[in-house]
């Protein structure tokens, strides 16, 4: 069924081809039947194209809506995330700060602590259609020494002041995900990690002198869900971001596209009822066709049969991490793929993290979460930081809702290890006995996905000299 899904888009596009060549009275359709499909297709290619800068509104209306943090201001999760974030993929095994900045009334400066023994972070900046600007921590630009790291508004004339370094961009929106390092979940650890994040200030350039006080929003008990809507509401975020970013050169072709589905730069957005059935058709097509291409798989990483892959398809990764800027390509399937299941971009990918992506176990089958799995990590994983395996809603590709934990992670200290140093864990609804330390919950209504994380891998992994098998079903207990 998936697979007549996928086709659907291609075989719409092929029908109208065949239709244009028609004169109208052969077709024997009528001109607001025409213009109707027309409205469709093009908004099935509009959310594919504009996932990413709507992933990035859905976070920042949520924070607008449900907490009292603003933009230029830092939000934070206080503790390990769990599922009341309903971010796409986020990683439990470290504390989340975001800031949602804007650039509309000149530049923003994010200065960041060095790493020390007191904690330490990776992050990313990027800008609101989710394009990297910069890495930063450990293993970022500034090598863990911090720094004072300057996001300049598209066509910025004035000039950078000595001591920054400068990101421009090419749109005033854009966020941070800064992701503070714990050394274990003690409230003392957590509590360091916090007050480590803390140090960073975000204010104004203008305001450079005397900096105002950073505000600091803690979202931990939040029901924080960005997940894709795939109704006519996605459209309102589109509408939004056209409203308020100016239009990239290689997206000029979009404009008219829009215009016909009534998303026009300067003017409301005011559907009918009509046009918002059409317009959530098209939504819901986007989605089936997006999923088809989920499930058909990534490219697998360590071997054609292995059923651990990439986190996206390389041609996307290259583009983003050289900022789109390649005259010949442009990965725009591959891009609304990404974004319909994570969030963020790293433009020096498997420098500070690399992830490994499962959606099926060792015989090819999907993950059932009312059956038990084994992942046995091999000793030695060739990482300078930790490592970690996360469950996550397969329907949502959200952390799944009302469990006691979603990862297991090298951090942890009751961690068990095999006496030749390999780690088993286990994913299912119940713990196998006397597993429990090693065990990650699963729903038994759904399926899920896994993630396992990399900070800091090293060259072994990328020689693939160290190899992650993939996950077992384990029988029946």
């Amino acid at each position: 069924m998936t697979g007549s899904r996928g086709m659907k888009r291609v075989i719409l596009l092929a029908l109208a081809l065949i239709g244009a060549a028609l004169p109208l009275q052969a077709q024997n359709r009528s001109p607001d039947e025409l213009n109707a499909r027309l409205a469709e297709r093009r908004a099935v290619e509009a959310v594919i194209w504009g996932m990413p800068a709507v992933n990035y509104d859905l976070m920042l209306q949520e924070m607008l809506r449900k907490t009292s943090g603003k933009v230029n201001q830092v939000l934070y999760w206080g503790r390990p995330l769990d599922g009341r974030n309903q971010t796409l993929t986020p990683n439990p095994d470290a504390l989340y700060f975001m800031v949602f900045f804007n650039t509309a009334d000149g530049p923003i400066v994010l200065d960041l602590p060095p790493g020390d023994r007191n904690g330490s972070f990776n992050g990313n900046i990027v800008t609101t259609w989710q394009v990297p600007l910069e890495d930063a921590g450990l293993l970022g630009i500034d090598k863990g020494k911090g720094g004072k790291f300057l996001i300049l508004p598209p066509a910025y004339k004035g000039a950078t002041p000595a001591g920054y370094i400068p990101l421009p961009s090419d749109t005033f929106g854009g966020f941070m995900l800064f992701r503070a390092n714990f050394k274990s979940r003690s409230e003392a650890d957590i509590a360091a990690s916090v007050a480590y994040g803390k140090r960073m200030k975000v204010y104004p350039l203008a305001q450079a002198k005397t900096p105002p006080p950073t505000v600091f929003t803690d979202a931990k008990d939040v029901d924080f869900d960005s997940t894709i809507c795939y109704d006519a509401g996605f459209f309102d975020h589109l509408n939004r971001i056209v409203q308020s970013e100016p239009w990239l050169d290689r997206d000029r072709v979009m404009i008219d596209q829009l215009r016909s589905i009534g998303i026009e730069k300067g003017k409301p957005f005011a559907p009918s009822d009509a046009a918002k059935a059409v317009l959530s058709a098209a939504a819901r097509e986007a989605g089936d066709w997006l999923e088809a291409r989920y499930e058909a798989g990534l490219p697998p990483y360590f071997s054609p049969t292995s059923h651990w892959t990439f986190p996206a398809f390389p041609a996307l990764i290259k583009a983003a991490g050289e900022g789109f800027t390649s005259p010949d390509d442009y990965p725009l399937d591959d891009r609304g793929l990404a974004y319909s299941y994570a969030f963020v971009a790293i433009k020096r990918l498997g420098a500070g993290q690399f992830y490994l992506f499962s959606i099926r176990d060792k015989d090819g089958s999907f993950y059932d979460g009312s059956r038990t799995y084994r992942l046995r990590v091999p000793p030695n994983v060739p990482v300078e930081q930790y490592w970690s395996a996360t469950v996550y809603d397969r329907k949502t590709h959200a952390l799944i809702k009302n469990m006691s934990r979603a990862s297991r992670a090298s951090n942890a200290a009751d961690l068990q290890k095999n006496p030749d140093g390999s780690t088993d864990v286990y994913f299912g609804p119940k713990a196998p006995d006397g597993k429990d330390a090693n065990w990650i919950p699963t729903d038994v209504q759904g399926q899920f996905e896994l993630i396992f994380r990399l900070y800091a891998p090293t060259k072994v992994f990328f020689d693939r000299k160290w190899v992650l098998p993939d996950v077992e079903l384990l029988a029946a207990q």
